[in-house]
């Protein structure tokens, strides 16, 4: 059996990969210099690049690309993690 920590270490994991996916997708994604976006928005959006690039670092060419069937892979691999530790199923925040 894998102990609580190795599991929150690949929840960790999956809800990285998730997140930059579902953040790379956004079509604003890299757009920081609109100048119709609130100052607030703005640095939202730059912590949000921060974030990818650390996730770049952190796992490279695991990002993908991704098939569809690898998506559900990812996300069905988290939402399983997640209801192994007490939440709802198909919790797939990000």
């Amino acid at each position: 059996m894998r102990t609580e920590d190795e599991i929150e270490e690949a929840v960790q994991e999956f809800l990285d990969k998730v997140w930059y996916g579902r953040h790379c997708a956004t079509p604003t994604a890299d757009i920081i210099d609109d100048p119709s976006m609130s100052k607030a928005d703005r640095n939202i959006k730059k912590q949000a690049q921060k974030a990818a690039a650390e996730i770049e670092e952190k796992y490279g060419d695991e990002l993908g690309p991704m098939s569809d069937f690898d998506w559900g892979m990812l996300n069905g691999k988290l939402s399983a993690l997640r209801w192994v530790l007490g939440d709802e199923w198909d919790m797939l925040d990000t």
